[in-house]
């Protein structure tokens, strides 16, 4: 008999709708695959999400984006229904999903991250916390949700008073240069890929809407950056303790790779980059979702 796979997609973080178009696209690339796929659409209701578990499938696959479905939290939940699971367990979800936190530990391996200070909201009121450029970002938001460059000339005050997403600010060094992705599969590298938007930056509408950026794989660059895109992915993967699949973004100023964030549960979306790495390293999408599903645990 085939393996009864429940796909956990929604959510209701900022990147539910993104979620729900990953999680359909996961569903269909397993019934494809000969599993026994359906969807839960996870709300904020934990018995409703246990009476969908219940009969207990043989996998979930989780395609939730953002807080609570990325960051630890329901793969908590997944451990006590010892069921397993896609992607990363519960340390390594939280970690790469805590900024600053990730930065730290992907230091300390040895990978070049930008530097950055920690200050409160209503500090910017009295000023700038770094030379500018330099970019704003939430403390645990992923999709780069409230993602902000400051250049000469923005006017923040104190974040202009819209800002929703706590009262702890990471504050970056803005790296110039081109940007680079790497999807990790298990130990392997996939792919580089180029990312150029007409955007300004890679933001949430450059990642998910029709046009919204320009994906050049492989990376038309020289084979040494290239390869150590390829390395410092592998790294951060294994620093962090992720499994399955993760993809590390980067940017390249000319002489140096720096890593912005690791996502350890990218999209799956039409226009989502890890299948097309996969593709081009010659892996269907659901061969790349079986893949995920067979390489599926939990922490006992």
């Amino acid at each position: 008999m085939s393996k009864r796979v429940a796909v956990l997609m929604g959510g209701w973080s900022s990147e539910r709708e993104v979620s729900l178009v990953s999680g359909a696209a996961v569903a269909d690339g397993l019934c494809q695959a000969g599993y026994d796929a359906y969807a839960i659409d996870v709300r904020r209701d934990v018995p409703a999400l246990l009476a969908g578990l219940t009969p207990k499938p043989d996998v979930v696959f989780n395609a939730l984006h953002g807080r609570w479905g990325e960051d630890g939290t329901i793969q908590g939940l997944l451990d006590i229904l010892a069921i397993p699971y896609t992607h990363s367990g519960v340390l390594a979800s939280a970690l790469a999903m805590h900024k600053p936190q990730a930065k730290q530990v992907l230091a300390h391996a040895g990978v070049p991250v930008a530097e950055h200070v920690i200050v409160r909201r209503d500090d910017f009121a009295g000023g700038d916390p770094m030379p500018r450029p330099f970019v704003i970002k939430p403390m645990n938001e992923g999709s780069s949700v409230g993602v902000r460059i400051v250049r000469n000339g923005s006017n923040i005050g104190a974040l202009n008073g819209d800002w929703q997403f706590g009262e702890q600010v990471m504050v970056e060094r803005f790296i110039a240069g081109r940007e680079f992705t790497v999807a990790v599969m298990g130990d392997r590298a996939l792919a580089v890929t180029e990312i150029t938007t007409e955007r300004g930056f890679y933001d949430y509408d450059a990642k998910y809407a029709p046009g919204g950026s320009r994906h050049v794989v492989p990376a038309q660059v020289e084979p040494a950056v290239y390869d150590e895109a390829m390395r410092l992915a592998v790294l951060a993967h294994q620093a962090l303790g992720c499994r399955g699949v993760s993809r590390a973004d980067l940017r390249w100023d000319g002489e140096r790779l720096y890593m912005l964030e690791v996502n350890t549960q990218p999209g799956m979306t039409p226009t989502s980059l890890v299948p097309e790495q996969a593709a081009c390293a010659g892996i269907s999408f659901s061969e790349l979702v079986a893949w995920m599903v067979e390489h599926a645990e939990y922490d006992a």
